[in-house]
């Protein structure tokens, strides 16, 4: 497959933390990066950007500005550092999207606006015809059922945030209708009524 990246991207920095992508891009994992940043402030993180053999190295293939800046920091075509999970991350496009630093690591509607745009860009170019999620772990990597992940699956970690997570079944929905796909209705849990 011919990888290519978003148009949208408005700041690149490629990170050295990546390896060759070993599984088709079908899954899509959302981030908090924790801070009120932009694109490029997160893209120039010292764990994004330096290969440090005493830091905790990582990276994500794109970042969300807290001004709807968008950043590229590791290409499509790679597997970024970002989930905790090496077979994860090798089919999803992950993305880091500016937060507040306190629970529920809020995201502020400018942002959350870039986060929709892009992802459903992600999706178009990739042939994902319909974004599901039902806040299920037991789905990772049944993509007919579920192709979201995120973080706290993999991790212990809060990521991506209450905040975020609640509105996954929102953001589905919205991408769905975007791409033509029937749309259907989350409820209060991110979980989806068809």
């Amino acid at each position: 497959m011919a990888y290519t990246n978003s148009p949208l991207v408005t700041y690149t920095l490629l990170s050295p933390h990546y390896n060759p992508r070993e599984h088709e891009i079908d899954t899509i994992s959302i981030h908090c990066v924790v801070g009120q940043l932009t694109a490029k402030q997160v893209c120039n993180l010292e764990r994004f950007a330096v290969d440090d053999p005493d830091d905790d190295d990582a990276s994500c293939n794109y970042v969300v500005g807290t001004d709807g800046s968008i950043g590229l920091c590791v290409e499509e075509k790679n597997r970024s550092w970002c989930t905790s999970s090496r077979s994860n991350d090798h089919r999803a496009i992950t993305i880091e999207v500016a937060s507040d630093t306190k629970h529920p690591y809020a995201v502020n509607s400018v942002a959350y606006a870039a986060l929709l745009d892009l992802v459903t860009d992600i999706c178009k170019r990739n042939g994902i015809k319909k974004l599901l999620w039902k806040a299920d772990k037991s789905l990772i990597g049944q993509v007919d059922k579920q192709n979201m992940t995120v973080h706290r699956w993999f991790a212990n970690k809060a990521c991506p945030g209450d905040w975020l997570y609640s509105r996954l079944g929102d953001l589905a929905a919205k991408v769905t209708a975007q791409l033509g796909g029937s749309t259907s209705t989350p409820s209060t849990d991110g979980t989806l009524y068809r």
